[in-house]
């Protein structure tokens, strides 16, 4: 019972099935994922690395193979995801009200800043020359996810086709991975990078999305909800 509630409500840990966030994770990878801070009201935030079920379609042709009794049992109590959820795992590039782009041989723009992305993207990729996009404005309540391995991860700039451009809700956001716990070699925590610190990144994003009490009310909470996200998560991973 206690294994159940750990795993429905704080944390799980999740396996890493593919390349698309190299060199941040590896295939086989298995990462915590913060269940937890969502309950409180928190949304994913830019640069986080989340993970979130299928919002439909993205997943449609991957096989998903049928788990042995072991596999049952450790996704039963939080050791490895559930057989019947098929999940993704991305890094949070814009939130809503974002606007988002990135031109052949440019840097990915969001709300007219320039993300310097070395800290995180697969050496020898390119930001973003295998699939340009853009600009998009990211409805509220949605977030643009793509992969550190840019080259060679099916992200929003390959969802355009479907409602919403691509973009995933909220509601399918599972949790935030916090820490990379297996292999214990590869041990680490998920900070969110400096690039997603920089000034102005906000601001612009207010002043875009101004258009009148609503806004402005959201802008004097915007300071508050950051601390707070920002004590939490700091305090969990020292981001």
């Amino acid at each position: 019972m206690l294994a159940l509630l750990i795993k429905t409500f704080l944390v799980q840990a999740f396996s890493i099935p593919s390349d698309s966030m190299m060199n941040t994770l590896q295939r086989g990878d298995r990462v915590l994922v913060d269940k937890l801070t969502p309950w409180f009201g928190s949304e994913p935030e830019r640069g986080e690395v989340v993970v979130f079920h299928d919002p439909g379609g993205w997943l449609d042709d991957t096989y998903t193979p049928e788990p042995n009794v072991a596999q049952r049992f450790l996704s039963f109590i939080g050791l490895m995801p559930s057989s019947e959820q098929k999940d993704l795992i991305k890094r949070v590039i814009a939130v809503g009200g974002d606007t988002v782009s990135c031109k052949k041989g440019g840097k990915v723009m969001v709300n007219g800043k320039a993300l310097d992305e070395t800290s995180y993207i697969r050496p020898g990729s390119t930001p973003c020359d295998d699939k340009p996009f853009g600009p998009i404005r990211v409805p509220e309540g949605r977030i643009w996810v793509m992969g550190d391995n840019r080259d060679n991860s099916l992200d929003s700039r390959y969802h355009q086709e479907l409602p919403y451009n691509g973009t995933v809700s909220n509601e399918d956001v599972v949790g935030r991975a916090v820490v990379v716990a297996w292999p214990f070699d590869r041990w680490s925590t998920l900070p969110v990078p400096d690039t997603f610190d920089q000034p102005g990144l906000n601001a612009a994003a207010l002043i875009e999305g101004t258009a009148g009490p609503g806004a402005l009310a959201a802008a004097g909470a915007l300071p508050i909800v950051l601390v707070r996200r920002r004590r939490l998560t700091r305090g969990r991973t020292g981001r």
